[in-house]
């Protein structure tokens, strides 16, 4: 029935396919019966596979058992979740705080409430499907601006002075899943200020690693008093599944009862909520300073042999690198490289990525050692050369 849109995928170099990790999530994994060094991961401080967090899920099940048995406003809501979600609060700062069973489901769940037809939608074009996927359910006037470009930004925040909108939002990753990049929150809220708009800030890939203490970027850039609301996962840096929400008390209380993902789905498991209670508590303490130091010292140093290999776009501030190759084809054949050197890194293709930007996403991990991002920079600088040597520049 489907089998020429399978073929059409594939001809255009688009076909996906699963690959199965045979081992527990780290700097290196085993693939196809093989150790690869994992470049693949969004588990930056290595915390999915942390003793303390096991020891929390395994308490757990022994005490609640696996299941929650029914969605938050039945009977799934245990004191596992109300405890979590008051540590987040009081983690961030904020009145109040709402667990999510995904990303996904957090981003279209809450912006599809915040946000209705007599409403208006700012949105950087590289923010994640999900958050475009929210836009789209919200049913609000959705306006895309050219990524990070604040001079269009404010452009329609003044035309949208014209219309009689009921609030106006700000959408907005602070960590960019693909770029790597930062969004310049200090300059964002002064515009947020100036025309009367919200910020709804996505700091899926900042929380646990940037800030204090992993507090994320509004942390970072000290804007936390200044954004409306803030969504988080506790599925990347802090290894566990799952998101939040957290902002005002009277924002989550619309949340619990307008939220479709929330109020349609089964609770998160016992489990998985002990281990993001232990994941909060560890990035707060010292060995959460120590992991994110040997986090950030690995950055600088992949980065830094990215730049000798004629990458010099990579900024380094981030965990995630990119590095843009271009037409699809060019980034199917430096991942295989890569995967025939041992390394373990996708090609990111359309639609994850616009058209002609396909790439490898390297993803660091504290756990990983000099010799494993040494390995990188050496498969990758062949492949340049020889890429180089064959004909068309990257």
């Amino acid at each position: 029935m489907f089998e020429q849109e399978i073929q059409s995928l594939q001809a255009s170099g688009l076909y996906r396919r699963l690959r199965e990790v045979e081992t527990a999530q780290g700097p290196r994994i085993i693939l196809n019966g093989r150790e690869m060094i994992s470049m693949a991961s969004n588990n930056y401080l290595g915390l999915a596979n942390h003793p303390k967090l096991r020891q929390a899920a395994c308490y757990a099940v022994n005490q609640y058992g696996t299941g929650s048995g029914a969605s938050r406003l039945l009977s799934g809501t245990s004191v596992l979740h109300t405890r979590l979600e008051e540590e987040i609060a009081g983690f961030l700062g904020e009145e109040a705080a709402l667990i999510f069973n995904s990303g996904y489901a957090a981003n279209t769940g809450i912006i599809s409430v915040l946000c209705g037809r007599e409403d208006l939608i700012l949105s950087d074009v590289l923010n994640h499907a999900s958050i475009a996927d929210g836009c789209r359910l919200s049913r609000a006037d959705v306006r895309i601006h050219k990524h990070l470009d604040y001079d269009m930004l404010e452009k329609r925040l003044k035309a949208s002075d014209k219309k009689r909108y009921k609030r106006r939002w700000i959408v907005t990753e602070s960590l960019f899943s693909m770029e790597g990049d930062l969004a310049p929150l200090s300059e964002l809220a002064d515009l947020a200020e100036r025309y009367g708009a919200h910020i709804y800030l996505d700091e899926a890939h900042a929380i646990g690693i940037l800030g204090d203490k992993g507090r994320g970027s509004a942390s970072l850039f000290g804007v936390e008093d200044r954004i409306t609301l803030r969504m988080g996962t506790l599925s990347k840096a802090l290894g566990s599944f799952g998101a939040f929400a957290a902002g005002d008390r009277d924002i989550i209380d619309l949340l619990i009862n307008r939220s479709r993902p929330l109020i349609y789905s089964t609770a998160l498991p016992p489990s998985v909520t002990a281990a993001s209670r232990a994941a909060l508590e560890l990035v707060q303490t010292a060995e959460g300073d120590q992991l994110r130091e040997r986090l950030f010292s690995n950055i600088r140093r992949l980065a830094q042999g990215l730049k000798c290999i004629g990458f010099e776009g990579i900024s380094g501030q981030t965990p995630i690198l990119p590095v843009v190759l271009g037409p699809v084809r060019k980034a199917i054949e430096a991942a295989q490289a890569l995967y025939e050197g041992g390394i373990f890194a996708p090609a990111i293709r359309p639609p994850t990525v616009p058209r002609g930007q396909s790439r490898i996403r390297l993803s660091v991990m504290a756990q990983h050692t000099p010799e494993d991002l040494d390995a990188v920079v050496s498969v990758l600088g062949q492949f340049v050369r020889g890429s180089l040597a064959a004909g068309p520049n990257l």
